[in-house]
């Protein structure tokens, strides 16, 4: 017999797929914007999951990696309107909307600056790991504020989508389970990535890294390598957003907006992969729905946080299956 969590993931699913079709029925399409920004927070905030809820690396800058990919998408466009090469030396980088090339580019360079930025804040631990996060994080958003030629401060907008061969990427149907693909792909292969040999060296370095070190281990490597990929992910979360929003600005890196991922892990459940879209649901979901009512809708947010810190110490997904570890 199937457990709880398989299920709650079974419903989960289910409700996903089955959205477009109702939301045609009842007449309100408008609704597979919001949860298109769902899927896509959900996979960000997965993402930080990894290195959180797993390694207990506390980064407090992992929405730059959103950042980075969102505007790598968004620079690649730009030039691709203008028909100029984004680097002429040493070799010609020209712009494209082609998602089959600005996606995996966007991943691509989220990481590298993932693999940059993570080789120096790894090398801190505790309260230093978490300020030099936010130091980059607050590094990277003033500088593309000062990219005038983007948009600076105002942003970056789209004429349009990118193009993907065989998907209309304009269509919101298409395009929002394009979104829910991506995000199970991730899910699957993040669960199979923390129950493997190196998932489990992730999460020994959480407990006791000494140990790990002393049983022959490089930790280091481990929580660099998973730090990596956790940004590569967040980066193509990044070139999502751009693309359904058709906008990008500096706003999307600062920190706050890496509290909210933290907030969405937390809401959810950290260590359980699933839980961080649970999460992301519920925060988008209420501020959604409590703004319509009051701008100050924060202040309902917080009582309800701390009632599930309180109650729920593994999160909305731990409470509703009873079930608790780093298993996903």
């Amino acid at each position: 017999m199937p457990n709880r969590k398989t299920i709650l993931n079974g419903i989960g699913l289910l409700f996903f797929l089955l959205l477009p079709p109702v939301t045609q029925i009842f007449g309100q399409e408008y609704l597979l914007s919001l949860f298109s920004r769902i899927l896509i927070y959900g996979l960000a905030a997965a993402s930080l999951d990894l290195i959180l809820g797993y390694g207990g690396m506390v980064s407090l800058g992992h929405a730059v990696f959103m950042g980075v990919g969102g505007y790598s998408v968004g620079i690649l466009a730009f030039h691709s309107y203008e028909s100029s090469p984004i680097l002429s030396w040493p070799f010609v980088l020209a712009g494209t909307e082609n998602a089959l090339l600005a996606w995996p580019f966007a991943v691509l360079v989220a990481g590298i600056f993932g693999l940059i930025t993570g080789a120096i804040c790894l090398r801190t631990k505790g309260m230093h790991f978490i300020m030099i996060t936010l130091a980059f994080a607050q590094m990277a958003y003033y500088f593309f504020v000062s990219l005038t030629k983007f948009g600076g401060s105002d942003g970056l907008s789209l004429y349009n989508r990118n193009t993907l061969p065989g998907i209309d990427l304009g269509s919101d149907v298409l395009f929002y389970y394009l979104c829910l693909a991506v995000l199970v792909i991730f899910l699957i292969v993040a669960h199979r990535l923390a129950g493997s040999h190196f998932g489990r060296v992730v999460s020994a370095c959480r407990e006791n890294e000494q140990r790990v070190q002393v049983l022959g281990f490089a930790s280091y490597r481990y929580k660099l390598a998973c730090y990596t990929f956790s940004a590569a992910a967040a980066g193509l979360a990044g070139a999502l957003l751009v693309n359904q929003s058709e906008f990008i600005s500096p706003g999307i890196m600062h920190w706050t907006k890496s509290g909210e991922l933290m907030v969405m892990v937390l809401l959810g459940g950290m260590g359980t992969l699933v839980g961080p879209v649970l999460g992301a649901a519920t925060l988008l979901l209420m501020e959604d729905i409590l703004a319509m009512y009051t701008e100050h809708w924060m202040i309902i947010l917080g009582p309800f946080l701390i009632i599930v810190v309180l109650f729920a110490k593994r999160g909305l997904y731990g409470l509703l299956t009873e079930t608790g570890g780093n298993n996903g």
